[in-house]
């Protein structure tokens, strides 16, 4: 864990909200939040990866960095694989750490959080996930569980991820925060692999991870961030932002 690379992958092309890294949060860009609150994070070097000039253009006139990638890639994965081949060709760095680009309002701590699994040699990717603690989650699809094996206290080894309301029975049930951190030759054999069967199924693309026997450490954290892909996160986001410093 030497050298991290943090990368936010970007497109302008989202379906519920369009144009949405450019949606102005308090006087800034999205991107740009999110951008500045992965440098807070203090874990490396940070770069926005995206297929849109403007979104490249707008994290620069904040003091970015950007690399423009191809559009045609199927995920926020396969961006940032380009993109750290862009950045990093000699591969010094030998993590890399995908922030969604729709978390303007994320605790820079829970990004420095995601790495830490990967102090053990036998882990691949690492993510996060936070306990379930409205009733209204549990049942609901758009909120992806992740049913795990703990390890120690606040931390889990992931056995599945799924829509449904999983595990059975009583006890935690844990939010997935789809933010990932990959040994960067985990991160190459992951985009190189198709879509596994269950993958396709739940829509689900880190199961395509645990189908090919790559192992994935949660790290569970208090704080789970909510993406902005409407306009009523927009607007909660704004609240929020409206009242920190920049």
């Amino acid at each position: 864990m030497s050298d991290p690379l943090v990368l936010i992958p970007a497109r302008m092309a989202a379906v519920r909200l369009p144009g949405k890294p450019l949606a102005d949060i308090a006087g800034a860009p999205m991107i740009v939040h999110v951008w500045r609150r992965a440098c807070e994070a203090g874990i490396g070097p940070v770069a926005v990866a995206t297929d849109a000039p403007e979104i490249a253009a707008a994290v620069e006139a904040a003091g970015g960095r950007a690399v423009l990638t191809r559009a045609d890639h199927p995920s926020g994965s396969d961006r940032i694989f380009e993109a750290a081949e862009l950045l990093d060709p000699e591969g010094r760095h030998n993590v890399i750490v995908n922030v969604q680009g729709d978390f303007p309002t994320i605790d820079p701590r829970i990004i420095s959080a995601s790495i830490l699994p990967l102090a053990d040699p036998a882990v691949s990717i690492a993510t996060l996930a936070g306990e379930i603690t409205d009733p209204e989650e549990r049942d609901n699809p758009n909120v992806v569980k992740v049913v795990g094996s703990e390890i120690t206290p606040g931390r889990l080894r992931a056995l599945y991820f799924t829509r449904a309301t999983a595990p059975h029975g009583e006890g935690p049930l844990y939010h997935h925060v789809g933010l990932y951190a990959f040994r960067r030759r985990a991160l190459a054999r992951f985009v190189g692999l198709p879509p596994s069967p269950l993958e396709r199924r739940e829509k689900l693309e880190q199961l395509r991870a645990l189908e090919d026997g790559m192992r994935i450490d949660v790290t569970v954290v208090d704080h789970v961030p909510f993406g902005v892909d409407t306009p009523d996160y927009l607007e909660r986001a704004r609240a929020i932002l409206s009242r920190r410093p920049a």
